[in-house]
């Protein structure tokens, strides 16, 4: 592997970030749509627990360069959905699996900076979850693979003495598209799903 030419770093792409506060307020005002327009899960909801993860804001990938010790990093993708990168600048991530990216990126290096480059990329930490409603203490919470309703509401502190056990309120992106799906507390979560405990009627 060589260097070809000259090497121009370019400058870094700002990352814009927004507070745990304004989040939880956009997913409270999302769930008061979502909750009041109820209807059961569409079968999109769960067969997205099934499709290769695609990256969004708030993940952060670890990419590994091979003999490129300077670029082997882990990067954030931002609120517009991009990494900054080395070299390239800007790399779109969100809609992109790890496996896409790999393949952007080793383009990009090879217009003009590596002859053969050899990119790896892996999901270094998952965009969090929000536990929102009648749990112990709402908020936003770690994403871990294998998280269930059950699990997310236990690191909220458990439900509430008025909550509604035997189901919940999940919000869900899929493909750019907001869906709100009531599931039993066994169901499985994906990264930057949102759950909203109800209060009990009695």
């Amino acid at each position: 592997m060589r260097w070809l030419g000259r090497i121009h770093v370019e400058g870094s792409r700002p990352v814009k970030k927004r507070s745990t506060a304004a989040a939880l307020a956009i997913c409270a005002a999302l769930l008061q749509v979502g909750c009041s327009s109820y209807r059961p899960a569409p079968p999109a909801f769960h067969e997205a627990l099934n499709q290769p993860y695609m990256l969004d804001a708030g993940d952060r990938v670890r990419v590994t360069v091979f003999e490129q010790e300077s670029l082997t990093n882990t990067y954030s993708v931002d609120q517009s959905g991009y990494i900054s990168f080395p070299l390239v600048g800007a790399v779109a991530a969100r809609g992109y699996t790890a496996q896409q990216m790999e393949g952007q990126i080793a383009t990009k290096l090879r217009d003009g900076y590596l002859r053969d480059p050899d990119v790896s990329v892996e999901i270094d930490r998952y965009r969090p979850i929000f536990v929102m409603g009648e749990v112990g203490a709402a908020g936003q919470y770690s994403y871990v693979p294998g998280m269930t309703v059950q699990k997310a509401i236990a690191a909220a502190g458990g439900f509430s003495p008025r909550a509604q056990q035997a189901d919940v309120d999940v919000t869900r992106d899929i493909n750019g598209k907001v869906m709100t799906g009531r599931v039993v507390i066994s169901d499985p979560l994906l990264p930057g799903d949102t759950i909203f405990v109800r209060e009990r009627l009695f």
